[in-house]
């Protein structure tokens, strides 16, 4: 079972038309739904299963800056500029703060590599700082090991994934957006060569304008279109633990485990070395174009092999008298992989030994949205007028969701973007230009 997600009214009733669809309510989805009804603009969410039931509840809750590549940092800057604002955006406490985020150095290696990254962020920066010695120290009270360095971003944060994307989602509908629950959509209708609206298990909805945020799930839609959408589902665990007395306040990432400090006084916990990936007949169509990153992260990707043609991601996304695949799929609830995640607790442990002794209280999976250059999609399709995609998030979609929904709200719009939005183009992926790092940077 996924961890306990805050509920969402489920909302009206399915209107004919609106100008806006967007399919999937995870965190991207919901917050360009909040942005683009704060312009009265009619926008409706369509969710199959419940609002952040997969990845936007799933995963680690960081809100980070630091480590990200080049091109996603002009974006991630104003993320954290809504985040700081967010209590006032929704009108809730999503547990936003600003306890910075620490990556441990085990070696003059790890140094090297860290500090290059601080190099490459030029202005974007910040107060990134390689820190060491009792600097270090006094953000992680009760180590019982002494790390090398520790590139440490102040300003940085966490929040708590259950609650952000339904708190958003709240605010959304306040200001007039729909949200429909258990309302999957099976297509995406076109006329005259441009999106015409969608058709879901309980009927049409026309609209000049259709977002595609589902996620692991967008490349199948997309694919229904005909648009190839290079994209790969990853599975990742995270467990949490029961309240501990003492330890570090803020989050961390070193070899062997990762953390964060909930706002419940626990800790959520990963191994951030292992994720594996379900053999699907996506893993071979798009199998050239991840074959790059396949080759420098190999050691950290584990191939697990089941129902290769029948499972969520199978060939065919209808099957008749069943519905869709989607309506087959609500939430997408994977087994988590119980033995790394063991062997990061027992790490953290051996770090923090105040951690012995407090109950594991629930561990969980999620499929994360890869793309080939770990880069998202948040981009308008040319060959489709009215399609617009944001997706592909690679792991690192929640801290920078709420920007990236204002950036897919402004292009829907035809608004100045919040950011260049050149780096996320989908037709990157057509033309060659896929690691082209953005302008000035």
């Amino acid at each position: 079972m996924g961890p306990p997600v805050d509920p969402v009214p489920a909302g009206d009733l399915q209107p004919k038309s609106a100008d806006v669809v967007i399919v999937g309510g995870g965190i991207i989805g919901v917050s360009a739904a909040l942005f683009l009804a704060r312009k009265g603009i009619s926008v409706v969410v369509c969710e199959k299963g419940h609002v952040a039931g997969e990845q936007s509840s799933r995963n680690w809750g960081w809100c980070r800056r630091m480590g990200r590549d080049p091109r996603e940092l002009p974006l991630i800057v104003e993320a954290m500029k809504i985040w700081g604002g967010i209590e006032e955006l929704v009108g809730e406490d999503v547990g936003f703060r600003r306890t910075g985020i620490l990556y441990l150095c085990q070696d003059e290696s790890d140094v090297e590599h860290h500090s290059d990254w601080l190099k490459s962020a030029g202005d974007y920066g910040l107060d990134t700082r390689m820190i060491e010695g009792r600097a270090l120290a006094d953000l992680m009270p009760g180590a019982q090991k002494t790390f090398r360095a520790a590139l440490h971003t102040p300003s940085d944060g966490r929040a708590e994934p259950q609650k952000a994307a339904p708190a958003i989602a709240r605010a959304a509908q306040r200001v007039g957006a729909r949200i429909l629950l258990r309302c999957a959509v099976r297509e995406i209708e076109t006329e005259g060569g441009r999106v015409s609206g969608v058709v879901t298990e309980n009927g049409p909805i026309r609209a000049g304008t259709v977002v595609v945020a589902a996620g692991a799930w967008s490349s199948t839609l997309c694919r229904s279109l005909g648009i190839r959408l290079p994209q790969l589902a990853v599975r990742s665990s995270v467990m949490r633990t029961g309240p501990v007395e003492g330890g570090p306040d803020g989050a961390a990432w070193t070899e062997g485990f990762a953390y964060r400090k909930r706002l419940d006084g626990g800790y959520t916990i990963a191994n951030g070395m292992i994720s594996y990936h379900h053999v699907s007949p996506d893993s071979f169509r798009y199998f050239a174009d991840f074959l790059p990153i396949l080759s420098r992260e190999w050691r950290s990707i584990g191939l697990r092999f089941g129902d290769i043609l029948g499972g969520p991601f199978g060939l065919s996304p209808k099957l008749e008298g069943e519905g869709s695949v989607y309506e087959r799929n609500r939430t997408l609830d994977p087994a988590p992989a119980v033995a790394p995640l063991e062997r990061a607790r027992a790490n953290m442990e051996k770090v923090f030994p105040a951690l012995k002794g407090v109950p594991t209280l629930q561990r969980w999976a999620g499929f994360i949205d890869a793309t080939p250059d770990a880069v998202p999609v948040i981009s308008p399709v040319n060959s489709l007028p009215g399609l617009v995609i944001a997706t592909g998030f690679s792991g690192h979609g929640f801290g920078i969701g709420p920007a990236a929904g204002r950036l897919a709200a402004d292009l829907v719009t035809g608004k100045t973007p919040l950011v260049d939005p050149t780096a996320f183009r989908y037709e990157r992926f057509i033309d060659g230009t896929k690691h082209r790092p953005t302008t000035g940077v």
